[in-house]
């Protein structure tokens, strides 16, 4: 780490604390040559790779603009919507991997969105999943039926399903 004062190409660590939510590590830095102390903040960066090959950093501004549309007119707040970009780049970070193809955000939005507003998940995955007729959207509520049937309780499945 070069010094900033005297453009020395080494520096001591001090000290070093992680930043309140864990994804970065502050440093405080004392250079040998000068003996100024400055900061340091490193952060781990996830890039996403598009399908054309083209990588770029991880966008939580990109995920709620996308979702944001797909709840347009839902009963959805700001805070939501925070919260499951947060839940999509957590879920993505926690793979491990520096880079995520760009399919893989798609489906880790997929999941949280699903709980948050049904309807806005059908829209997200028709644009998604690329629907080309009536037959995938009742194929996806179908899904989305049988996983709301696994999460009610017994008694519910019935008057879900509309059977008797």
């Amino acid at each position: 780490m070069y010094c900033p004062f005297c453009k020395h190409e080494d520096s001591r660590v001090i000290d070093s604390r992680s930043s309140d939510d864990g994804t970065a590590i502050r440093r405080r830095r004392q250079c040998p040559a000068c003996g100024k102390r400055f900061s340091t903040v490193e952060t781990c960066t996830l890039q996403v790779v598009k399908r054309s090959g083209v990588v770029e950093p991880f966008s939580r501004a990109k995920v709620l603009s996308g979702v944001r549309k797909a709840c347009q007119g839902r009963p959805v707040s700001d805070d939501d919507l925070a919260l499951l970009a947060q839940r999509v780049e957590d879920a993505l970070r926690a793979t491990g991997v520096a880079e995520v193809p760009s399919g893989e955000v798609g489906l880790a939005i997929l999941g949280p969105l699903r709980d948050l507003d049904e309807v806005a998940y059908l829209r997200f995955a028709s644009v998604y999943r690329n629907f080309e007729s009536l037959a995938d959207f009742e194929g996806e509520i179908a899904v989305l039926r049988a996983h709301r049937n696994a999460d009610a309780p017994p008694g519910r499945q019935a008057a879900i399903t509309g059977t008797a």
